[in-house]
């Protein structure tokens, strides 16, 4: 995986990784949003990012394995669970990363130890995530979090056909080209965590979507009657490091 990188937007950073973590039964589910609304939550340093004028928020429910630091990635309870995440995409610096409004996460030890190492909004929240035959993943997200605004996601998505990867240039491909995350530290300041993984391999993707109230606490209403474009994704491998010093 770390000797296929031309893919990339930009080069890997310099020094060893430092965690692990597979994504897996992944989909995503983006929605067009009113940018004026996006931008306004942000923190100062990052600009929103568009594709063609139009901004996007995702709703990215999966699940983990393997997650932690070189040589404790398989410990049972901290190394696996399941999460569910509201993005956008912004740029810093001329490097496109995501910006997390929250990420919801069924395991205690991994909530605190994201919030306290990498200044990410991560949430608990009572989760299911199981197959449930014919390649549906069943989900279910209650976010609860001490003073943290309700958020449920509750349905059901599958793959279908096989995978592909997305055409340079194309919305898909734009959603889903990221090597970096954003996150504000205690102090305001923005700060860049870096990851790599090979190319996504994307599979189409059907979902039912019974209740989706995860955006609604941080101010970003979905759009009524708009279908979300979906994609799914069985499985892809990750390495991270540490944040980077403020920008």
């Amino acid at each position: 995986m770390l000797d296929e990188r031309d893919h990339r937007p930009y080069a890997m950073p310099p020094g060893p990784w430092h965690m692990t973590m597979s994504w897996l039964d992944l989909l995503f589910a983006h929605w067009p949003v009113d940018a004026e609304v996006l931008r306004a939550s942000l923190p100062a340093g990052l600009e929103l990012d568009t594709f063609e004028g139009q901004a996007w928020i995702g709703v990215v429910p999966f699940r983990m394995t393997h997650v932690g630091p070189r040589g404790l990635n398989w410990l049972p309870g901290p190394s696996a669970f399941a999460e569910l995440n509201v993005r956008t995409y912004v740029v810093a610096e001329g490097r496109p990363g995501v910006w997390f409004y929250s990420l919801d996460a069924a395991s205690p030890l991994a909530v605190w130890a994201a919030r306290t190492g990498f200044h990410l909004p991560y949430y608990r929240a009572r989760m299911r995530c199981e197959g449930v035959g014919e390649g549906w993943i069943d989900y279910l997200s209650e976010r609860r979090h001490g003073d943290a605004p309700a958020g449920v996601f509750r349905g059901r998505y599958r793959g279908a056909g096989e995978p592909y990867r997305a055409e340079r240039g194309s919305l898909e491909h734009w959603l889903t080209w990221r090597y970096c995350l954003y996150a504000a530290d205690r102090r305001g300041r923005v700060r860049r965590g870096e990851i790599h993984h090979l190319p996504w391999p994307l599979r189409r993707a059907e979902a039912e979507i019974e209740t989706c109230t995860v955006t609604e606490g941080w101010g970003i209403a979905l759009p009524e009657g708009v279908a979300p474009i979906l994609h799914f994704v069985d499985r892809i491998d990750v390495v991270g490091w540490l944040l980077g010093p403020p920008l």
